[in-house]
């Protein structure tokens, strides 16, 4: 027992010494002596806010919208406010046509990329369907008049899955990127590619730098907004991008079910040329509930196809949310709709919504540079 207790007595100098290099060191990196790395390294913090007009240059100083987002930004993101919202739950969503992106030069981009690839592609137009080339010319006449079919949106997505059948993912997109990369028709000095607005791409990068994660929710399909996306100035991965959908079979599935069938080292996964759903509406509920899981506290939108959306941020929340629509009432820099517009500044009174001006919030849309043929 004698030489237990001297055997403790020699080890404890020994510990004592050791935590005192211990502390030492931990002062050092704590000051950012020995570890250069760890004192640049950035401390994310959820109380930090950012100075938005550093960010939101493309607004004009007045706009109410911009005010109103900037103030529920400072709300939400300080620790001790009672508006606070977790990271985790900072979920932002947004509509692509109209809201981030130009909606129609001369019609939506999944309408003329149809049309292209069905009416003009030397590699595919003589393997057209009949229903595909019947599509595309009600497309052409959307283009001319603004006339649709009732079912267009079914028929255009039925399309689409069979005209870019066969393909494996990444080839569907380089395709859709390829052809975003082609010159937007109603512009000068402007690809598709870059027909973004600017005040809208500002508005994400304001919201990732509070910490926030955006998702693009789309009626356009999934991987045609995934080859747009990948050329675009928005830099947003893909898990973040939602979009109407198509069949996904593997390359030597055929007709067998999935549930009957092992994928193996030969296959890919490719388009299976089935249309599945159209994202819009109350869908495009139904589909941020299955794919984030998180109810968003931002919505963005355009149109009555993204006020399902808005509601569901806004109803029944636990967190203090916001709804803001775009109204296209510029018809100088943009293709604008001022009939259209009116309706949508009421329907925002009426909804609770945040209404934003394009002609009267926005300093540029696509930048000087750009002007309208």
């Amino acid at each position: 027992m004698e030489t237990e207790k001297k055997k403790r007595n020699i080890y404890k100098p020994i510990a004592i010494v050791a935590l005192c290099l211990l502390l030492v060191v931990s002062i050092m990196y704590g000051k950012g002596v020995g570890c250069n790395e760890c004192a640049k390294a950035p401390v994310a913090s959820e109380t930090q806010t950012v100075d938005a007009n550093e960010t939101l240059k493309s607004w004009t100083d007045d706009a109410a919208a911009k005010k109103e987002l900037v103030s529920y930004i400072e709300a939400v993101t300080k620790k001790d406010s009672p508006d606070f919202i977790p990271v985790e739950n900072r979920i932002a969503v947004f509509d692509l046509d109209g809201t981030l992106a130009c909606e129609t030069d001369p019609a939506y981009f999944d309408h003329c990329i149809l049309y292209h690839r069905v009416m003009e592609d030397p590699d595919y137009k003589d393997k057209a369907t009949d229903f595909e080339k019947q599509v595309a010319k009600e497309v052409k006449t959307f283009m001319d008049t603004g006339e649709a079919r009732d079912d267009a949106m079914t028929r255009h997505g039925k399309a689409v899955a069979s005209a870019f059948s066969g393909m494996t993912t990444d080839e569907f997109e380089k395709y859709c990127a390829d052809y975003a990369n082609t010159a937007s028709p109603g512009y000068n000095n402007l690809k598709r590619a870059d027909a973004f607005y600017k005040p809208m791409l500002e508005v994400i990068d304001y919201l990732e730098e509070n910490d926030f994660t955006v998702y693009v929710v789309s009626g356009t399909d999934r991987f045609i907004v995934r080859g747009l996306i990948a050329a675009s100035p928005l830099d947003l991965p893909n898990k973040q991008i939602i979009g109407s959908d198509e069949s996904l079979v593997a390359t030597d599935q055929g007709d067998t079910d999935g549930l009957d069938y092992e994928f193996d080292s030969d296959d890919k996964v490719i388009t299976g040329g089935d249309f599945l759903v159209k994202n819009l509406d109350m869908n495009k509920v139904t589909v941020i509930e299955q794919e984030i899981g998180v109810q968003p506290v931002l919505a963005f939108g355009n149109s009555g196809s993204d006020f399902s959306m808005a509601q569901y941020a806004l109803n029944d929340n636990q967190y203090k949310a916001k709804a803001f629509m775009l109204c296209c009432d510029d018809t100088e820099r943009e293709n604008g709709n001022p009939e259209k517009a009116e309706k949508m500044v009421k329907s925002c009174k009426e909804n609770g919504f945040t209404a934003v001006s394009m002609k009267n919030d926005w300093k540029t849309i696509y930048g000087d540079d750009v002007t309208r043929k």
